[in-house]
């Protein structure tokens, strides 16, 4: 069963879910960091696929994703990347995180199929405008993989409609642009939130800029979880050849994980 429909990611309170990049700084060493996450003790994790144009990702998301194809990254690796964690213990509920034109030239039948081989979860396309996203969500329909829908403060209208069509949970944009670090956050947010629980079938969980502890706490009070995204793959980042050594990774997956703790806790 899709494991972020089960009743241990539904019902779970203040959920934290990570975003970190495939293939960065190596196949082998984002592997390593997913199940060092998982030990950590997060709920859920988002997994990047690198791509020349991502219009979603900020400067620190969009350096890892260079890392990763220059490493040889690309959606092919990602879904192999997810079959081998998953041999080697993932357990954890994980999310695809690309882009349309990879999907397109993959095929989507393909990517589907790819997805079901190596047992992830659900697939969130930032760029595939939710009103173009039937054909997809009836393939994974069929495969019991969850379409992540974004939804950014616009209509009331638009986001009851995206809303009631939840799958899996919900990704609420907690500021305009791209992702990023941020020291401030809107104060319309939180009554706008609340109105999108209201209707929302599934948890709603926040991110883009959440990057400190008190971000994750102060977002996790307001809606069902928060995504962090752009402060751990910087963190990474600066361990970049840490990780690639075999006698400093271990240290380095270490201190990524004690990074993630610290805002959990």
């Amino acid at each position: 069963m899709n494991r972020i429909k089960k009743s241990n990611f539904q019902d779970k309170k203040d959920r934290f879910v990570p975003y970190i990049m495939s293939g960065d700084p190596s196949y082998d060493a984002a592997i390593d960091i997913a199940l060092e996450l998982q030990n950590a003790g997060v709920d859920a994790l988002e997994w990047g696929v690198p791509f020349s144009d991502p219009l979603a990702d900020g400067p620190v998301i969009q350096a890892a994703g260079d890392r990763s194809r220059n490493a040889g990254g690309s959606l092919t690796s990602a879904l192999k990347g997810i079959k081998e964690a998953r041999t080697r213990g993932l357990e954890l509920p994980v999310v695809l995180f690309t882009y349309v034109n990879p999907v397109l030239s993959y095929g989507i039948e393909n990517v589907v199929s790819a997805m079901r081989e190596a047992d992830i979860d659900g697939i969130l396309i930032p760029d595939l405008p939710f009103e173009e996203s039937e054909e997809l969500r009836e393939l994974c329909g069929k495969e019991d993989i969850s379409v992540i829908s974004l939804i950014a403060p616009s209509s009331k209208h638009r986001m009851e409609k995206i809303s009631r069509l939840g799958d899996g949970f919900l990704y609420y944009v907690t500021s305009l642009g791209v992702t990023g670090t941020r020291q401030s956050f809107s104060d319309d947010l939180a009554a706008s939130i609340e109105t999108l629980k209201t209707t929302a079938t599934v948890p709603v969980l926040a991110g883009f800029g959440i990057s400190t502890r008190e971000h994750v706490q102060h977002f996790q009070s307001i809606a069902d979880g928060v995504i962090v995204g752009s402060a751990l793959v910087k963190f990474i980042g600066e361990r970049n050849l840490l990780l690639q050594e075999e006698e400093t990774k271990q240290k380095a997956l270490e201190e990524i994980k004690e990074f993630v703790q610290e805002l959990i806790s």
